[in-house]
Order: C-alpha cells, then structure tokens, then sequence
C-alpha cells in the first residue's frame, strides 16, 4: 500500500465520513417511501450517528477489552458496543422522528456490532 493511500486508510476522519455516507445513504433508502424531508432527516441523523459510533467505538472496545479478564473480555465489549450501539440509535431515531426506525437502525447495527465482535477478538485473542 502506498503511503499515501496507507494514511488515507488510518485516517479517523476518512473512516468517519465513509460511515456517514454509507449508513446515511442506507437511512434514506429505508424511509424512500415517506414524504420528504423524512427521508434526508433520517439520512442526516443515521450519517452523524454512525460518524460518532465510529470514533468511539473502537477506543471503547479497546478499553473494555483491557479491563475484563478472560471469558469476559471476550464477550462483554461486544455486547456492551451492540447494546450501547442500539440504545443510541433507537432513542435518537425516536426522537428525531425517523419514521422506519427499525429499518433504519438494523443495517447500522449489525455492522456497528460484527465489527465490535471481530475486532475484540482479535484484542482477545493477541493477549492470550
């Protein structure tokens, strides 16, 4: 990889605004079938939550990871990223009025958490 393109794919700020267009896209298109400014509103909510998620969560499974020991430290920083991950967005969405909040939240919170899940383990597992 070239330095350049190495910089680009470390870069917090890349991550953040690839987040924002992919789940705010994905927003959109789960409330397509509602009046507007619905859809873009959900679109606007979902891109800057995922934006956030995405800066956070890493340092926060890092850190969970750190401070459980053994079994735990494997199972609990996913499950506290999902969870922390969906209370966030439900109540958000609600909030904000997104009318398909559940459509809405699904693809953003499957990928929030597979990601939460991978990248514990491989934590996990390199302190074994």
């Amino acid at each position: 990889m070239s330095g350049a393109l190495a910089r680009l794919a470390g870069s917090s700020v890349v991550h953040m605004a690839v987040a924002f267009l992919a789940m705010g896209s994905w927003a959109v298109f789960a409330n397509r079938t509602h009046p507007m400014p619905g859809p873009l509103l959900a679109g606007l909510v979902q891109g800057s939550l995922s934006a956030v998620i995405t800066l956070f969560l890493k340092r926060f499974i890092e850190m969970l990871v750190a401070r459980h020991a053994g079994v735990s430290g494997l199972v609990l920083p996913p499950l506290y990223a999902g969870m922390t991950s969906l209370t966030l967005l439900y109540a958000i969405h609600s909030l904000a009025g997104t009318p398909e909040v559940l459509a809405t939240i699904a693809v953003p919170l499957t990928v929030a958490t597979c990601y939460a899940i991978l990248y514990t383990y491989t934590l996990w597992s390199a302190r074994s």
